[in-house]
């Protein structure tokens, strides 16, 4: 079991970076917090999970840092899929759902003919379930959102062609 930090503060030698780090990651797992940046005599240690947004990361892939920059991990971004002609955006922040209930069917499937009016997916946006409808006919080519997905306003959900 790691000593927490106000231990180590009554000791008279003070912590190794290697051992602050260590401190500091295993804080991050106990707290379930992303990042964690401290300051003390002119060192300054900064220790973050790397976070997806499209998919949760076991804590066991926490990554730390000594005060160096954050390199950009991505790869050059494919074409903005916001600007497809077929993109259905959200028109509100919320939490998106693919079927009625847990457990049901979805709404749709990549591959589903859809009208003009039918229900894409359903977003959950303060306690209130809003249906979200087709605004043309078309074929389903892609779903952009995963069950249970945040989502932003004008976030694309759907590609319908």
């Amino acid at each position: 079991m790691a000593r927490q930090p106000q231990d180590k503060a009554k000791d008279s030698k003070p912590l190794n970076e290697r051992e602050l780090v260590r401190e500091l990651a295993a804080l991050l797992d106990e707290t379930n917090l992303t990042e964690i940046e401290i300051e003390r005599s002119g060192l300054r240690v900064r220790v973050a999970r790397n976070v997806t947004v499209a998919a949760a990361m076991p804590a066991a892939a926490s990554v730390a840092s000594i005060a160096a920059p954050v390199a950009a991990t991505a790869t050059a971004a494919p074409a903005d899929i916001s600007k497809h002609p077929g993109a259905v955006p959200s028109p509100m922040v919320g939490t998106a759902y693919v079927a009625a209930e847990p457990g049901a069917k979805p709404f749709i499937d990549v591959g589903s003919k859809v009208k003009a009016g039918d229900t894409l997916l359903i977003i959950e946006a303060m306690k209130t379930m809003n249906q979200i409808p087709s605004p043309r006919t078309g074929t389903v080519t892609q779903i952009l959102v995963e069950d249970g997905q945040p989502v932003e306003f004008g976030e694309p959900l759907v590609i319908i062609e």
